[in-house]
């Protein structure tokens, strides 16, 4: 693998540190070659230049000469002031011309050593932005010794193209793009990010030993499917202390005497194919696209472990071995007037996942994301969260749209557990997934709050065509749960399947759901469904409602 070398004034290599156990077996291979590079920069102005006064002299002949040297002694004082204002006004002259160059940027030519070269000074000069060329294909063919295409972003950078790529030579060894350190500062703006790949692990493992973690959905399945009657293998599963859930397995860490334990969450190895952003690092993906990215762990397009905001761009055909086929956050995230589509994800969150459920490693706690005037469409994913994905985190979305999202097993739109969701003005619509939750799975000790929503044309294989709920409270307020379809040989519940939990319905109509077996509409056992009078359950087949010992469901006619 090539290193980055630097000139005299800008030595030195950054490098991304690492605290947690990587997942990887082996590394990527390396390369030879080492990449000469020459000193980039502008040499700075001259300083201003002084003026020298003679001093003036009193005459001993009387006062009129002194009166003379006097005035002259003003005249100097007031000539000194006026080159003093001088000097100013050449330095504030000086100041803008620096500024107007830091903000036109930097020219890099159509050359990815140029490019390599002009990130390096600028790690070692404080910052800069660098104007990439128009329409140019930046191809990286060699990467460093930690599997990054283009050297750490430690400082306060900016990339700027138009109809610009950065993008791994398709032959090239496995590594990611871009990878922000923690103090680095990097903003996008007008590029597109392509073909960052990094390893796979060489064991799999099987989504749905993932999601039994947090839900009994496919156990409960499988039973009905081999001829237990719905409501006996509900039955069987009430013993469970976790109110018909498995407890989610969590591995004991290791306290060694005088370390404490990161609360910071850390990156894998192999997350982030395209952009890797670290604790402490920030940054700005602005008009810009990441596409057709693959991670052999979390985040196919960006993995976000910092600070990230995505504004008018596309993350679009990224895969993900893991979780967050599209993005995957465990910091800060804010995605606001961008399209998060046609990603994939192998176990979850095939358009963004907040978190990752326990595989190999401890499970990753989810951050906080806030969407607004999103659209996450035609994502896909093996296992939960074919649009969205919450572990343990935190999620406010405005006005986005969920839409066209597939999962096999729960969550065609949306899935989370042990999370908090807070959704204003969203659609959720036309979502899908052969197990439950067709728009929307909430498990786990969830809390979930739609308003002024809707769940809408969704469709289910097992139960919960629109709303799967289990062992959480999900609030619906002035929303619509409509046409949704609870469809397979074993559907129930085609608007809303309550297991072990609480619905409670504010100003809220549940209508035109269908499942195959009853009811179409609301389906409750061994918890609450509280519908106010100003909400209505109707209209549903082949029932409305149908609570089963254990379970009410309040002002629904049958």
């Amino acid at each position: 693998m090539s290193n980055y070398l630097t000139n005299n004034e800008a030595s030195g290599r950054a490098t991304a540190k690492r605290r947690r156990k990587l997942w990887l077996a082996s590394g990527v291979a390396g390369l030879t070659g080492v990449i000469s590079l020459a000193a980039v920069g502008v040499a700075g102005s001259a300083g201003a230049v002084g003026l020298n006064w003679n001093t003036a002299q009193v005459s001993k002949d009387g006062d009129q000469r002194g009166d003379e040297a006097r005035d002259w002694g003003k005249d100097e004082d007031r000539n000194k002031d006026r080159d003093k204002d001088k000097d100013k006004d050449r330095d504030k002259d000086r100041d803008k011309d620096r500024d107007k160059d830091h903000e036109r940027g930097k020219e890099v030519p159509c050359d990815t050593d140029k490019l390599i070269q002009a990130i390096v000074f600028a790690n070692n000069k404080h910052g800069g932005v660098l104007e990439l060329a128009k329409g140019c294909t930046y191809n990286l063919t060699r990467n460093d010794y930690e599997g990054n295409g283009l050297p750490v972003i430690t400082e306060r950078i900016t990339l700027k193209g138009e109809h610009t790529t950065i993008s791994r030579e398709a032959t090239a060894d496995y590594f990611r793009i871009l990878n922000v350190g923690a103090g680095g500062h990097l903003t996008i703006k007008g590029l597109t990010i392509k073909g960052g790949q990094t390893l796979e692990l060489e064991n799999s493992v099987e989504p749905a030993a993932v999601w039994a973690a947090y839900s009994d959905s496919e156990a409960i399945a499988a039973q009905v499917k081999a001829g237990t009657p719905l409501a006996q293998a509900l039955t069987a599963r009430q013993a469970n202390p976790k109110a018909g859930l498995k407890a989610a397995p969590k591995v004991t860490p290791k306290v060694t005497p005088g370390v404490v334990t990161p609360l910071v969450e850390q990156p894998e190895e192999n997350d982030g194919a395209g952009i890797l952003v670290q604790p402490g690092g920030t940054a700005e993906i602005l008009e810009s696209e990441v596409v057709l990215n693959q991670s052999g762990g979390n985040g196919g397009g960006v993995a976000n472990f910092g600070t990230t905001k995505i504004w008018h761009s596309t993350i679009t055909r990224n895969t993900a071995f893991f979780f967050g086929g599209g993005v995957f956050n465990a910091g800060l995230l804010k995605v606001e007037e961008s399209k998060i589509s046609d990603n994939t994800a192998v176990i979850g969150g095939g358009g963004i996942s907040n978190g990752a459920a326990e595989i190999f490693t401890d499970d990753v706690d989810g951050g906080t994301v806030e969407l607004k005037k999103a659209e996450i469409t035609d994502n896909e994913t093996l296992g939960f969260g074919g649009g969205y994905l919450d572990i343990e985190g935190n999620t406010t979305a405005y006005e986005t749209k969920f839409v066209s999202n597939t999962a096999v097993l729960a969550g065609g739109g949306i899935a989370a557990a042990d999370s908090q969701l807070n959704l204003h003005n969203a659609t959720i619509e036309k979502n899908s997934t052969a197990g439950v939750g067709g728009g929307v799975a909430i498990a786990f000790d969830s809390v979930a709050t739609f308003e002024k929503s809707s769940i809408k044309d969704n469709t289910a294989g097992f139960f919960g065509g629109g709303l799967f709920n289990a062992g959480s409270v999900t609030t619906l307020r002035d929303s619509e749960v409509v046409g949704n379809r609870a469809i397979g040989p074993i559907g129930v519940g085609g608007g809303i399947f309550n297991i072990f939990g609480e619905v409670n319905l504010s100003k809220t109509k549940v209508a035109h759901n269908f499942s195959t077996f009853e009811p179409g509409g609301v389906f409750s056992f061994f918890g609450d469904v509280n519908v106010d009078d100003k909400s209505a359950i109707t209209a549903n087949r082949p029932t409305n409602c149908l609570a089963i010992p254990g379970g009410t469901i309040e002002n629904c006619f049958a």
